[in-house]
């Protein structure tokens, strides 16, 4: 039987009430007795399934230009009911909005402040003077804290982590992608010990001053101790940073010099420990690998942490921390593949075995990035030296060549990561390897394959055959990849890998299908996913949650994965043009379980849009300040379907 609500229940509001919420008392079997409708009071959960909204239609262009969420939850129970769930979207801001700072006053939400903290303004339009805020929200954790004392609370207090990526665009339409410093914010929520309803009641900066202002911050993830951890992607070539006006252009707006950002700051990954009252204190880990880095995942051990890197000529990337739940010091990997990598999920898999790049601390990091130019770890030719001492390699799909100068392994190791991986001989062929997460249960990793082309394809320009990764042609949909974890590894050099979680075999679990453009403009099939990005696992739900970033859907959609059911759900689609960011899944925060999701730059047109454009810029400029505007939220239920007095 199937209920929809049933008010005489005990504690039934716990279950039933405005966010999507699973009162599972914690990760695992968990007795369910009493917390919602149907059967009797001993009822236990059993398993829940997610039922698939359609892909939004021309037909319907609003549903197109908003964030649209037609999907539903059923959760079975022990006794043979069933209890069903519309779900919703609720924002807790769009960045432009003028929100709560905690004293009294308001703050602009997405705002971007420079080294000393203070605005950066948008003079790019005379007489239109504002302070510059982000449309591209992406990285989001949502936690607890022991004993908060943020004021004006009427349940109780729990926080989020938000990062923002970058600005599309300033108000005369110029490009400013990563020429503004990355703002975080943390923000006090009210949560409704009655209905899990979270409201925002303080926004606050961080500040990243210690930290030298953050670089373009992508995808996050909320650590095992309760941290969120963030990310630096797209490290600016220190070789050519004479010549890169974008980091020019971002020394300027961080410090108000184009020399002074040192491009070695940049490239690693920031930690935010949130403090009772609701502020933030920032610290940059320099001994994790300096990549693009996207979204890790820290194993539960509290040590393990595997790495995406959103990079062409990219590496599977691992960091096995000396102590638990302190990042600041441990050793860097690199992955090297055998052969057999396959995207057939019906295919054995890859073999991997990991070389060991070095051990470092940040501290002693970070002072080689305050003191060393780039010519002072290597040597490096764009163009053939006709000598053997060098190594050929591919930086983001183009030739160079290498070669290390005396005693600087570790240098080169934690600041030229990409090149000294190559030396090496890891296995620098992927495209975009980004989010990571992990199914503890059943020890699987995953990581999202946002594209498979160029130096994955075979007879490409950057493919090199003896990195083992190879595919025959390329993938623009991307795919989900499945890493087997393990203990008693040792590494290449023979020594053991301090670690039970380390990837052994890497295959296929899901797969996007190119096509011709169908009657929307969509390049891939938009039934299955398209240029997968963030990943997040749910252990109670048995659900792995994927976002796109894609450029093959017109509008990018976030999916649920039943591991044990094999079944694809399309739970939200975003305004057309955008991105789906800052997944999370928290599965009991006071009992409650919450989806994070936002989304970044609606409206941002390309040839995919070419048959839709026309109808819905009017709608989404509308909808989301001239297109300047995001939302920052989480996937609820719907408020009338869990009307409990009717």
């Amino acid at each position: 039987m199937t209920q929809q609500q049933n008010p005489s229940r005990r504690q039934a509001l716990k279950f039933l009430g405005l966010p999507f919420a699973l009162p599972l008392g914690g990760v695992g079997a968990a007795t369910l007795s009493g917390c919602f409708g149907g059967g009797g009071d001993d009822a236990t959960y059993v398993s829940s399934s997610f039922s698939a909204m359609a892909a939004p239609a021309l037909s319907n262009a609003a549903a197109m230009a908003t964030t649209t969420v037609a999907s539903s939850l059923d959760v079975k129970m022990s006794d043979g009911s069933t209890v069903h769930y519309a779900l919703a979207y609720q924002p807790f801001f769009m960045t432009g909005d003028m929100v709560p700072d905690g004293k009294g006053g308001t703050i602009l939400a997405g705002g971007y402040v420079d080294i000393n903290n203070k605005p950066i303004t948008d003079a790019s339009v005379a007489g239109k003077e504002r302070q510059f805020f982000s449309d591209s929200p992406d990285g989001t954790s949502l936690l607890s804290v022991a004993n908060p004392t943020v004021t004006g609370i009427k349940g109780k207090a729990v926080f989020a982590v938000v990062q923002f990526e970058y600005t599309t665009r300033d108000q005369a339409g110029n490009d400013t992608y990563g020429k503004l410093p990355s703002p975080i914010a943390v923000l006090t929520l009210d949560q409704d010990q009655t209905t899990g309803k979270l409201s925002l009641v303080k926004y606050h900066n961080v500040d990243t001053s210690a930290a030298h202002g953050l670089w373009i911050t992508c995808g996050a993830s909320l650590s095992p101790w309760g941290t969120h951890l963030s990310s630096e992607e797209y490290e600016p070539d220190a070789f050519a940073i004479a010549s890169n006006a974008q980091f020019k252009a971002y020394s300027k707006n961080v410090f108000g010099d184009e020399t002074k950002a040192n491009p070695y700051h940049y490239g690693h990954l920031p930690e935010v420990t949130v403090n009772p009252d609701g502020t933030g204190t920032l610290k940059k880990h320099y001994c994790m690998g300096r990549i693009s880095h996207e979204l890790i995942q820290v194993m539960p051990d509290k040590r393990t942490a595997l790495m995406g890197d959103d990079y062409t000529n990219g590496g599977l990337f691992m960091f096995v921390a000396d102590k638990e739940a302190d990042l600041s010091a441990g050793t860097l990997y690199v992955a090297k593949y055998g052969t057999g990598f396959s995207l057939d999920p019906a295919a054995a898999g890859a073999s991997i075995t990991w070389i060991n790049l070095g051990h470092a601390t940040s501290a002693e990091i970070e002072q080689l990035a305050n003191t060393l130019k780039p010519t002072d770890i290597m040597t490096v030719a764009t163009t053939d030296p006709a000598d053997a001492t060098f190594t050929k390699m591919f930086l983001d799909g183009k030739a160079s060549w290498g070669k290390l100068k005396p005693g600087m392994e570790k240098a080169a190791a934690f600041l030229e990561t990409h090149r000294y991986a190559n030396l090496m001989g890891a296995s620098m062929s992927f495209t975009k390897l980004e989010g990571t997460t992990v199914n503890a249960k059943d020890k699987i990793a995953y990581s999202a394959l946002q594209n498979i082309q160029t130096s994955m394809v075979k007879g490409n320009a950057a493919w090199v055959e003896s990195k083992n990764v190879t595919v025959d042609k390329a993938l623009i949909a991307g795919g989900v990849m499945a890493h087997t974890l393990a203990g008693g590894q040792k590494d290449t050099a023979g020594a053991a890998i301090n670690s039970e979680w380390v990837p052994t075999v890497t295959k296929a679990l899901l797969m996007g299908e190119d096509i011709a453009a169908d009657a929307l403009g969509n390049l891939s099939n938009p039934d299955k996913i398209g240029n997968p990005d963030n990943l997040k696992f749910s252990e109670t739900l048995r659900t792995l949650f994927i976002g796109e970033d894609s450029s093959t859907h017109v509008n990018n959609f976030v999916w649920a994965y039943n591991v044990d059911s094999k079944t694809l759900t399309r739970l939200v689609s975003m305004p057309a043009g955008a991105e789906a960011t800052g997944l999370s899944v928290v599965d009991d925060l006071n009992g409650w379980t919450y989806i994070t999701t936002n989304f970044q730059h609606p409206g941002d047109w390309g040839s995919l849009h070419g048959k839709v454009q026309s109808t819905l810029d009017p709608l989404v400029r509308a909808n989301y300040k001239d297109r300047f505007g995001a939302a920052v939220g989480y996937l609820t239920g719907d408020v009338k379907a869990m009307k409990l007095n009717q």
